[in-house]
C-alpha cells in the first residue's frame, strides 16, 4: 500500500488508554501484546525474530531507521512482530551495504507502524501496568470499532504460538560430513542460532516442532538442541512430552528460551508470566559456577519458577538475572543437559555468552 506522510495513526491499549500519532509502513490495522525493546540497534533481526509473534514492538531508542535495512541481517524469512510504535521513524538512510529504508521494508511486509508517539511515556506506562493487548490503527480512528477488534485477541497466557513459526518440513544445515550431527527441535528458531552451532563443526536437521523423540532419534543425532519460540510454554503439553523423552536419552541436551522453558517443565517446574517482561542487548546476568557477569540478549514473557527450582534436587541453578533475580539458567543433575532463559547468539548483543555453544560442542564430545 502507498505510505501517506501525512496520515495520523492510533494506538489503543486494553485498558481504554489512548496514544496518537503518524502512520508509517503499510496502511492497516494490527494488534497484539505490548512489549518494549530497549536495544539501540539490531532492529532488524529483533522484527524477525520469531520469539516475538504476536507482539506489538514498542522500541524504547528515539531513533529507527537511520541505517535501513539488509537482507543478510533478518533471523526469519519474514517480520515476525505485527507491528510497530516508536518515536521517529527515519524515512531514508545512511549505510553504505544497506538495500532499503525500513519505511519500504515494512511496506513489503505488509506491517503497521505508528510513529512519533511519546514512547518515554507510553513505557512508562506500561512498565508499571504490565504488559497489555494493544492495537495500532492508521485506516480507522473510530474508537468504538478498534475496541471491538481489540476484544477478540487473545491473551498471551495459554497461548500456544510455536506452531505458527516452527518449520512444516525437516531440513538439514551444515556440513554432511562434519564430525557431530545435532538434531534441532523447532519452536521459532533464529537463524543465528543454527550458523553458531554449524561454525564449530555441527552438521544440523532441523525438525517441526510437532516430530517425536523416535523420529528425531532415528537420524542418530549426537545431541539435541532445543529452540526458542514465542508463547506461553505451559500451552504446548505435547512438546513437554517431547522433551521428557529427549533428556532421558542421554545424549547432551542444551535449550535456549522457550526450549530452556520446556526443559524445566518436563522436570516438574512451573513457568509464569512475568509482569513486562526482558527484552534487550543489555541484561546482566551472572555465572554461579565462575562468578563472572555476562551482558546477554534478552526476548521473554515467561519466566521458570525460582521457588520450585529450590524444592527440586534435581535442578541446580547455574545463572542468575542481576537486576530482578529472576531464574537464567539451570542444569539438569542426573542428566546431560542444560539451558539458559537468554540468547548467548546474540543476535543483536554482545557475545559474552557464546561459550554456552562451546560448552555444549565439549559435552558431545565428551559424551
Amino acid at each position: 500500500m502507498k505510505y501517506k506522510r501525512k496520515q495520523t495513526a492510533i494506538l489503543l491499549l486494553e485498558d481504554g488508554t489512548i496514544f496518537h500519532g503518524k502512520a508509517a509502513g503499510a496502511l492497516g490495522t494490527a494488534t497484539g501484546e505490548l512489549c518494549f525493546n530497549t536495544g539501540m540497534t539490531g532492529y532488524q533481526e529483533v522484527f524477525t525474530d520469531p520469539s516475538y509473534s504476536g507482539q506489538l514492538m514498542i522500541t524504547t531508542n528515539a531513533h529507527i531507521g537511520n541505517y535501513g535495512t539488509n537482507p543478510n541481517e533478518i533471523e526469519s524469512d519474514d517480520m515476525k512482530i505485527t507491528g510497530l510504535i516508536c518515536k521517529n521513524f527515519n524515512k531514508g538512510f545512511s549505510r553504505a551495504d544497506a538495500n532499503m529504508e525500513l519505511n519500504d521494508y515494512f511496506i513489503n511486509q505488509d506491517k503497521v507502524v505508528i510513529s512519533d508517539v511519546d514512547t518515554r511515556s507510553l513505557v512508562k506506562y506500561i512498565r508499571d501496568k504490565g504488559a497489555m493487548n494493544a492495537i495500532i490503527s492508521s485506516e480507522t480512528l473510530d474508537i468504538e470499532e478498534l475496541k471491538s477488534k481489540l476484544s477478540e485477541v487473545p491473551s498471551m497466557e495459554g497461548l500456544e504460538l510455536s506452531s505458527s513459526v516452527s518449520t512444516k518440513e525437516s531440513y538439514c544445515v551444515g556440513d554432511e560430513d562434519a564430525g557431530i550431527r545435532v538434531a534441532v527441535l523447532d519452536l521459532g528458531v533464529k537463524r543465528n542460532i543454527l550458523k553458531c552451532l554449524t561454525d564449530r563443526g555441527c552438521f544440523l536437521k532441523v525438525f517441526p516442532m510437532n516430530t517425536s523423540y523416535e523420529k528425531m532419534n532415528d537420524w542418530n543425532p549426537n545431541g539435541f538442541f532445543l529452540s526458542n519460540g514465542p508463547g506461553d510454554p505451559s500451552a504446548m503439553p505435547g512438546v513437554i512430552e517431547q522433551v521428557k523423552q529427549i533428556t532421558s536419552d542421554g545424549k547432551p541436551v542444551f535449550g535456549i528460551c522457550l526450549g530452556h522453558q520446556a526443559i524445566a517443565l518436563s522436570e516438574g517446574i512451573s513457568t509464569y508470566k512475568m509482569h513486562n517482561g526482558h527484552r534487550g542487548i543489555n541484561h546482566p546476568v551472572i555465572n554461579l559456577s565462575t562468578q563472572k557477569a555476562e551482558v546477554t540478549s534478552q526476548n521473554h514473557g515467561f519466566g521458570v519458577s525460582k521457588e520450585d527450582i529450590e524444592k527440586n534436587e534435581n535442578v541446580e541453578v547455574t545463572h542468575l538475572n542481576l537486576n530482578d533475580d529472576t531464574i537464567e539458567g539451570i542444569k539438569i543433575k542426573n542428566k546431560n543437559c542444560f539451558s539458559v532463559q537468554y540468547h548467548p547468539e546474540s543476535s543483536p548483543g554482545p557475545h559474552d555468552s557464546r561459550y554456552l555453544f562451546d560448552d555444549f560442542i565439549d559435552n558431545i564430545k565428551n559424551n
